[in-house]
């Protein structure tokens, strides 16, 4: 057993990162050590050569400045290479745990744009490998420089805090004047790419019915409120950016001035003069590039906050203990379920039971719950009170990635995913050529796909193959039966079905009832409602009738609701499908 993750995941795994910070700070003060070294050169240079006219003190004194350049640059090297190992390092660790979070919070509230947590991840990756923490880094050292300073000259002491003080006065005015802009560009971008991906699905709708022009203008709309953000972001901290170099380049040369009338008091030397105004550059340079990286930073701050509060709500499960593979014995307890996010049931009060091989048909009109009943009882909507339970077993309690392979789903509309056909059929997991021929064979869809140019090895998704409908509708039958599951679910599995089509998944549903597969059947059409044990009759999310299929039937017909429908055979379909 493993323990459950805490709210503070995110924390734990920087936490894990100390020895990697504890070096990098030690590479800052390296660098920030050395990089005294211009100013003691300048002191060198001007105090003693210049004095003594010493060309040899010269030479030795400039080689030994390159050679330390030289050291600072390879230890800046090493602390730049050793942030993005960091960041990669966050990245490995977070980056399944994130994604996790991210699905199951689809699943419970039906995010629409779940990527954008792991978009969050990178941005907080790019971060942490970025010259944005080197200004973090190497703030530590400001008090030293500024300590500096103060031995050089009171005087240049106090120029260096004022300018200190006036850049961290800069410093809030971004937070405050940036802050509520960046969170309102950064919540717009997010809705804006949410809703053009949803409508980019239905491409052909837009272009058949001419909507694209309207939804190009109201993009459009959306898209110029997001860049008047923006640029007001950029604007503001250009501006404030422009406003901290103008102030460490006027504070230097007021340095200078101040040095040179203590130079004229014979308080300080000429070296000292120069040497002062490399130290303030050195006070006030961390201070301006925080500054200048300010809107990184608050992007770093917030997609932290987001993957926080994430990872807090939407916590790991606890391993369970692993239970044998289920029979396919399906009770619903008075369940009431309602769709991610909404308050309201769909389903109400709904139970039954189904036993090993038994098919059941669920019929009803439009909007009655039948699609949200399937969902429910694979799993993917969670009820909101009752139980689902697969072999005595609540349904949701299960391991997923243990149960999967037992569950069988057709949803409504069916996607596959990009790659080839025979992963899809084999739901991507390692490829075996015996189940996946076994499940297109079952499926009825083998002959279909080795016409395809390249046959199971055709690719699927964006640059490849272009499948129908029908084609889509029976390939993910054949990764329904992949493996042969305890219990499949089939959601109007024969909408975009011809009438080949049709016969090969009658054929399909009574393979499955004979080889003893639990089996749930959302349609309306006899040639399947012919094949089924059991009907439920499903209206407004109430069960209005359910038993054996001839009971109900008679009690519908009885009531004048239903024609007969006829016991079809797979031979009797044949002829019908040859007339």
């Amino acid at each position: 057993m493993s323990r459950q993750h805490t709210p503070t995941e995110l924390n734990d795994a920087l936490k894990g990162t100390k020895p990697t910070f504890l070096m990098l700070l030690f590479f800052s003060c390296v660098i920030n050590m050395l990089m005294l070294a211009p100013a003691i050169y300048m002191l060198q240079v001007y105090d003693r050569v210049l004095v003594s006219k010493n060309t040899t003190t010269l030479l030795m004194l400039t080689l030994l400045i390159v050679g330390l350049y030289i050291v600072i640059a390879m230890i800046e090297s090493a602390r730049a290479q050793v942030m993005v190992r960091l960041g990669n390092r966050l990245d490995i660790k977070l980056s399944q745990l994130v994604f996790n979070a991210a699905f199951k919070r689809k699943m419970v509230t039906g995010d629409n744009n779940p990527a954008q947590s792991l978009a969050e991840l990178d941005q907080i990756r790019q971060f942490l490998s970025g010259n944005s923490l080197f200004a973090l880094l190497d703030i530590p050292w400001t008090p030293i420089y500024l300590f500096i300073a103060f031995l050089v000259h009171p005087l240049l002491g106090y120029l260096s805090l004022g300018g200190i003080t006036l850049l961290f006065i800069l410093t809030l005015v971004s937070e405050i004047s940036t802050k509520r802009p960046i969170q309102q560009a950064h919540a717009l971008t997010i809705n804006n790419a949410s809703k053009l991906n949803k409508q980019l699905q239905n491409a052909d709708a837009i272009e058949a019915m001419g909507m694209l022009s309207t939804l190009k203008s109201n993009w459009q709309e959306q898209h110029n409120k997001v860049l008047a953000l923006q640029t007001q972001i950029a604007d503001k901290t250009a501006g404030l950016s422009s406003l901290s170099r103008f102030v460490r380049v006027l504070l230097q040369s007021i340095a200078l001035g101040a040095g040179a009338l203590l130079v004229i008091g014979g308080h300080i030397t000429p070296g000292l003069m120069i040497a002062a105004s490399i130290i303030l550059g050195r006070v006030l340079n961390p201070v301006e590039q925080v500054i200048g990286s300010w809107k990184q930073f608050v992007q770093f701050r917030s997609a932290w906050h987001q993957l926080s509060t994430l990872l807090k709500e939407y916590q790991a499960p606890k391993e369970v203990l692993t239970l044998p593979r289920p029979n396919g014995n399906i009770s619903v307890e008075s369940v009431f379920a309602a769709a991610p996010g909404q308050p309201s049931p769909l389903l109400r009060n709904i139970s039954f039971q189904l036993e090993q091989g038994e098919v059941l048909g669920i019929i009803g009109p439009s909007a009655s719950g039948k699609t949200s009943l399937t969902k429910v009882l694979v799993g993917v909507w969670k009820p909101l009170s009752g139980k689902v339970r697969l072999d005595g077993a609540d349904i949701c309690q299960w391991d997923k990635a243990l149960l999967g392979p037992s569950i069988g789903y057709l949803p409504q509309d069916v996607e596959l995913f990009d790659g080839t056909i025979a992963q899809n059929i084999a739901r991507f997991a390692q490829n075996d050529s015996e189940l996946i021929v076994a499940a297109a064979l079952l499926a009825g869809v083998h002959e279909m796909i080795l016409r395809l140019p390249q046959g199971y090895d055709t690719l699927l998704g964006a640059g490849g193959y272009q499948l129908s409908g029908g084609q889509r509708q029976r390939i993910g039958l054949a990764r329904a039966v992949y493996n042969n599951p305890a219990f499949i679910v089939l959601d109007e599995p024969n909408a975009n079905l011809d009438d080949a089509g049709e016969f090969a998944l009658v054929k399909a549903i009574n393979a499955l009832r004979t080889q003893g597969q639990t089996t749930v059947i959302i349609s309306h059409r006899p040639t399947l409602l012919g094949v089924v044990n059991k009907v439920l009759l499903l209206n407004d999310g109430v069960i209005q009738e359910f038993g054996t299929r001839d009971q109900v039937f008679a009690h519908l017909r009885q009531a004048n609701v239903l024609k007969p429908v006829a016991t079809p055979s797979p031979s009797t379909t044949e002829q019908q499908r040859e007339a």
